[in-house]
């Protein structure tokens, strides 16, 4: 059996993919979170207007996007390198490109939920976030110096990734 078939290694990126398509039904729309994310709203800015919040409330609703699929973003590239560590392009953009048609299929979902709409926009931020997790995980490898155990700067080597 070959290390990406794994089980283990892909389900966190099923549940989790499995989360998203809650967050896309009926129960969390916008007039539904709402309920919550306006008052909180309130609460935290009481001298902002209507406006203000209804404008922030979409912000919110929008960085819910972008993490979301940042998050299975990193779930996907943990699940197609299975066994193996470190980050590899190749894997990094086939882990954007599932969660891109991932995002359209959640996008032509809400096309069916009455409360909800479906938007080019959303699955192009929805990718965006994909994006920015590889290219954060990316930046994460790149070799730090490592100081040793006296802490002296002349005895620093680098990181051997």
């Amino acid at each position: 059996m070959r290390h990406w078939t794994r089980l283990k290694d892909w389900l966190p990126a099923i549940v989790w993919a499995g989360v998203i398509s809650g967050l896309s039904t009926d129960t969390f729309s916008g007039s539904h979170t709402s309920i919550l994310i306006v008052p909180f709203l309130h609460w935290l800015l009481p001298h902002a207007n209507e406006d203000t919040i209804e404008l922030l409330h979409g912000f919110v609703r929008k960085l819910a996007h972008f993490t979301e699929y940042f998050i299975l973003s990193v779930f996907l590239i943990r699940g197609l390198r299975g066994k193996n560590r470190g980050w590899n392009l190749r894997l990094a953009i086939w882990a954007v490109v599932i969660a891109a048609v991932y995002s359209s299929f959640d996008e032509f979902h809400q096309l069916f939920v009455p409360s909800r709409h479906a938007s080019p926009w959303d699955a192009l931020l929805d990718t965006t976030g994909a994006t920015a997790a590889q290219i954060l995980l990316w930046l994460w490898r790149w070799p730090r110096p490592r100081l040793t155990v006296r802490g002296d700067k002349e005895n620093a080597v680098s990181n051997p990734d």
